[in-house]
């Protein structure tokens, strides 16, 4: 199994109060799943997403990528997995405002550490990696651009075109639709789908968006820190709602 949380505790501390954001989860997900993960706001979708992608820390019970327990690792590891293994979209872009769409694009190749296989790309390699991706985003002809010189939905593509640069085997992708129109979230989670099918990428998707819910073979609502219900998927039962 690609990643396995087992009794994922995670506890807060707000004044003289804990508070209990995920309660005892336990989740395993399949390299080449497609998962959508809802729930309210307030579920803990935001706090699962964020120990899977090593961002936080459970305060109880263990989760392991590729058969390594996250909290047995050092820094230089955990670093290693953020910048090789895992590609985050983020809800609200993080783009950097100075560097252009190509850059920003090139930008997680340029900061692997030493050793690690974006690092050894040459520069002509790099080049032909982030322009190959343009290509599939659909943003060639903006590679030039300052991020504030994008609309929304332009600037979404770019942050998956990051995500994407070092070909991660996990893709975690925050509420990536949620700042979008219909058109351009349609294209996206086209996009998405087509890369999970082509190259078997492992997508992790924290969404309140039915579209997700219906494209994911693997289908997991939160509700007040714990697993409410979880639905799989095989991909010869695919064809209409999943829910």
């Amino acid at each position: 199994m690609l990643i396995e949380l087992k009794n994922i505790w995670k506890t807060y501390r707000l004044g003289s109060v804990n508070v209990d954001a995920l309660r005892g989860i336990n989740l395993s997900i399949a390299a080449g799943d497609f998962v959508a993960v809802a729930g309210p706001s307030g579920s803990g979708k935001t706090t699962i997403m964020n120990i899977i992608g090593l961002i936080d820390k459970p305060t109880k019970g263990s989760m392991c990528i590729e058969e390594k327990d996250s909290g047995l690792l050092n820094r230089n590891e955990l670093t290693h997995i953020r910048q090789e293994i895992v590609g985050f979209i983020f809800q609200s872009f993080n783009l950097l405002p100075v560097l252009t769409v190509f850059e920003n694009i090139e930008l997680p190749l340029l900061l692997g550490g030493k050793g690690s296989a974006s690092r050894s790309l040459s520069k002509a390699r790099r080049k032909e990696r982030v322009e190959h991706l343009l290509e599939d985003v659909g943003l060639k002809d903006r590679r030039g651009h300052l991020p504030q010189e994008l609309s929304g939905g332009q600037q979404q593509r770019v942050a998956i075109a990051r995500a994407l640069v070092n070909n991660p085997k996990i893709v975690i992708a925050d509420e990536p639709t949620a700042n979008l129109d219909s058109e351009n979230g349609q294209r996206i989670l086209s996009l998405m789908k087509k890369i999970n099918s082509e190259n078997g990428t492992t997508f992790i998707f924290s969404t309140h968006d039915s579209s997700i819910w219906e494209m994911a073979n693997h289908v997991v609502f939160l509700h007040d820190g714990n697993i409410k219900s979880e639905k799989r998927i095989n991909s010869f039962q695919k064809g209409g709602n999943v829910l």
